[in-house]
């Protein structure tokens, strides 16, 4: 008898992990202290099993498509009331776990970027995160500064999370094989509790930035009033990825009391 499989669907961004030693190494990158873990998009559970293989974690897992629920329910009882079939990226995270929790998951590469833009809005939620990421973006995510791949994710992220680049994963190990290599990242949640300017300020200095990201500071950012004893800074003549967080973080303070009457 051929055995049961789900369908990967296209829309949903599914690409089944079938090597079962690297859905292991990855349920291995959650840090001992874990107590209570949310998977994303278990599709047919590769790497759901080994998370369960822990019994002091608390696993949960957020799944949408209804034809990989029913087949965690039957293949994975012990999940029981804590599969939760629901978008990640609409639910209400502290209503579904109040209490901090580790993401972890193969992420779909279509909404990865918006995966870790919610997870950074609970960031004092979320101590950690490993996951499966389009080698491109993992690269994108893990740079610092005076990198070519160093851009808007890498800053917001690394603002709030100590990230490391953990192992590269073939296409080959997966049904049906994406067109391009994956890689595996771990964020850990550093000491920073928040930022000393107006972080939604310093979101838009930092995406405005990169926006023209060829361009230097002085030319990027005209949108922006600075005092002309700040725009005379060498700052400005460089181009955002040579800035670390602590110097957008000094930009934004800079244009935090004159703002122009667009905003």
């Amino acid at each position: 008898m051929k055995p049961e499989t789900v369908k990967a669907k296209k829309r949903l961004g599914q690409h089944f992990l079938t090597d079962l030693s690297i859905a292991q190494a990855i349920a291995d990158a959650l840090p001992p202290h874990t107590r209570r873990v949310l998977e994303v998009g278990p599709g047919m559970g590769v790497l759901t099993r080994f998370l369960l293989q822990h019994p002091e974690w608390e696993v949960h897992a957020v799944e949408l498509d209804e034809e990989s629920v029913r087949y965690l329910h039957r293949h994975f009882p012990e999940l029981q009331d804590r599969l939760h079939a629901m978008d990640f990226l609409k639910a209400d995270l502290p209503v579904l776990l109040p209490a901090p929790f580790a993401v972890i998951g193969n992420f779909p590469y279509n909404i990865s970027s918006q995966i870790l833009f919610r997870i950074l809005d609970h960031k004092d939620l979320i101590p950690d995160v490993v996951g499966m990421f389009q080698k491109e973006v993992a690269v994108r995510i893990a740079s610092g500064p005076g990198n070519k791949d160093y851009g808007i994710l890498s800053v917001l992220l690394q603002a709030f999370y100590d990230i490391e680049y953990l192992f590269t994963v073939s296409e080959q190990v997966f049904d049906p094989p994406p067109k391009v290599k994956s890689a595996v990242i771990r964020l850990r949640r550093n000491s920073r509790s928040s930022l000393p300017c107006d972080e939604a300020l310093w979101k838009r200095v930092v995406k405005t930035a990169f926006n023209q990201r060829r361009k230097t500071l002085h030319n990027s950012l005209k949108s922006f009033a600075f005092p002309e004893s700040v725009q005379a800074d060498p700052i400005f003549r460089k181009r955002p990825e040579a800035l670390s967080v602590e110097d957008f973080v000094w930009l934004t303070q800079q244009v935090m009391d004159e703002k122009p009457e667009s905003w």
